[in-house]
């Protein structure tokens, strides 16, 4: 099944409502924070570029998993959890920056594709952007 929107993904159970888990999404929340800062802690060369991407899209991905669950929802895979950006927190630009990097980190972990070190940094500073973004978005969902 394809979705190409959020309600699709509703209606095709890859997405479903589920109690908010507000202790649940703080440590998703905390993991990502931790791979970032080990990752801010590596040095970047050309051997390690593309994996250092691979692992700033999972702390991405961590981050928005934890704001689906304050909001109630769960998302199977990465496509659903981007409609999520799109759709229902209408932040299209977002959604095409974290779509962008979900193709490029397919590439590299389906297709053995690496970006080339110039390329790999971009990716690199252009997710350490949508995360900046996404923390500030799971901070303001906690706000009373």
């Amino acid at each position: 099944m394809k979705a190409s929107s959020w309600e699709e993904c509703i209606e095709a159970s890859v997405s479903v409502r589920v109690t908010p888990n507000k202790a649940k999404a703080k440590s998703l929340y905390e993991t990502a924070l931790g791979r970032i800062g080990f990752l801010e802690e590596s040095q970047l060369k050309e051997e390690n570029a593309n994996y250092i991407f691979e692992n700033y899209y999972s702390s991405a991905l961590e981050i928005l998993h934890a704001i689906l669950l304050v909001d109630g929802f769960k998302a199977d895979n990465h496509l659903c959890t981007g409609y999520y950006l799109r759709d229902v927190l209408k932040v299209g630009d977002l959604f095409r920056v974290f779509d962008d990097c979900r193709f490029k980190r397919n590439s590299l972990v389906y297709y053995g594709k690496k970006a080339d070190f110039s390329a790999a940094k971009e990716n690199i500073r252009e997710i350490k952007l949508l995360i900046k973004e996404l923390v500030l978005m799971y901070k303001n969902k906690l706000k009373p």
